[in-house]
């Protein structure tokens, strides 16, 4: 499973800023550094839905605070689009520093922005995400259109934005006023995909036709569909993760695993990656799958182990069963769920222990639940059933294991 990591750095103006960084089990991909909307936080919630869908991926993502947000010191009132601009840079020599370069950068709205400024002094990057990104800076102060004035003759103002109270003072205007996305996006020299939804309220989508019109190729679109600006729906920051990951893999971070092996006509084939000590490709006809071992025991954690795919079969059929049998004889059995935990157990009396070993055996326990209008004998009669499925039947019975050397 991924790992959360908390990390700090030094940003543009001195001031340490607060980050995450989202690890993939085994080695990553690639590195990808992500710019969280303009008032959010590295904690908002598309991003670090996307960040973690992300290293689910394989790919290792760095969130953080900008000067003066979240948890990051500073005063957001000394910020401007430039600054957060330097903090990029700055979290990208971290990465660099610390772990590996970015070859990732991906921007949520001003964020979006952000990134396309930023990647031309960022020489690692070789592809450029956004989403929901305006095409001028200047987009921003639609957010507090009603204090554009008062900012301008009294120098600063306080506005409300998100629930929060911030200090934005006029030289945040003249700054993000000097800005042209359009422009950096024609001098990007890298690969762009654009993410928009069309029914964006706070950055309509003409704003991703000006983007998409100025940049060179390769670029690329994807809509939204019906997402909002701030991806509330943690379906819609999957999807997005999703896609960038797929898009990743041509332009920035191929897969470095090798390709699983084929499947032979009866059985499963199992077959190390070799990019890690016990990575594995387990192959079943149409299915794949990765089998590995916990960090705790030399493993990087990339697939369940051997004793979990076992407990898995048990359970499966164990389910199964219930069902069939509780279709064929017309129950209202609306759901079964299955839990299994296995143990070796010692015990005195161990008939197939051979003499001076330890009296140790595998033990299983499931534990089944039934949804439903069932009645008690129903019931019984289910976890009866419970019992018979196969596989319960094949550790139960005796079995036998034959291993042959093949050329």
């Amino acid at each position: 499973m991924p790992q959360s990591q908390k990390v700090e750095f030094s940003g543009a103006m001195g001031d340490i800023l607060s980050a995450k960084l989202e690890l993939p089990a085994g080695n990553p991909r690639g590195y990808a550094l992500f710019a969280h909307c303009f008032s959010c936080s590295k904690d908002f919630h598309a991003a670090s839905r996307i960040a973690r869908r992300l290293a689910e991926h394989g790919i290792a993502v760095l969130r953080f605070d900008f000067t003066g947000l979240g948890d990051s010191d500073g005063d957001f009132a000394n910020t401007n689009f430039s600054s957060n601009i330097d903090d990029l840079v700055k979290a990208a020599e971290f990465l660099e520093s610390s772990y590996e370069s970015p070859v990732i950068l991906i921007g949520h709205s001003l964020g979006g922005a952000a990134v396309i400024a930023a990647a031309h002094r960022i020489s690692s990057v070789r592809a450029v995400v956004t989403i929901g990104a305006p095409a001028d800076a200047e987009h921003v102060t639609r957010q507090f259109s009603a204090q554009v004035s008062e900012i301008e003759q009294k120098g600063e103002a306080t506005v409300s934005l998100g629930g929060r109270s911030f200090r934005v003072t006029r030289q945040f205007l003249d700054d993000i006023a000097g800005h042209s996305l359009e422009d950096a996006a024609d001098k990007l020299k890298r690969p762009l995909l654009i993410c928009h939804s069309p029914v964006d309220e706070i950055v309509g989508i003409d704003n991703a036709s000006r983007l998409f019109v100025a940049a060179k190729h390769p670029k690329s679109f994807i809509s939204l569909d019906n997402a909002d600006h701030l991806l509330s729906n943690a379906g819609d920051a999957h999807h997005v993760a999703d896609i960038v990951s797929a898009w990743a893999d041509k332009y920035a971070a191929p897969d470095p695993r090798p390709a699983p092996p084929k499947p032979v006509p009866h059985g499963i084939v199992v077959q190390e990656t070799r990019l890690g000590k016990f990575q594995t490709w387990v192959v079943d006809q149409d299915h794949v799958m990765m089998a590995d071992e916990p960090v705790y025991f030399g493993g990087d954690n990339t697939g369940m182990n051997p004793y979990g795919f076992l407990s898995a079969s048990l359970g499966a059929c164990t389910s199964m069963t219930i069902r069939m049998y509780a279709d064929h004889k017309k129950m209202k059995l609306d759901r079964v769920t299955v839990s299994v935990l296995h143990k070796k157990i010692h015990v005195e009396d161990c008939h197939s222990c051979k003499e001076g070993e330890d009296a140790q055996i595998d033990m299983f326990w499931k534990e089944v639940r039934l949804e439903g209008n069932l009645s008690d004998s129903d019931r019984q009669r289910l976890m009866e059933i419970a019992d018979r499925c196969p596989v319960h039947r094949t550790l139960n019975g005796e079995i036998r294991v034959e291993t042959q050397l093949v050329d």
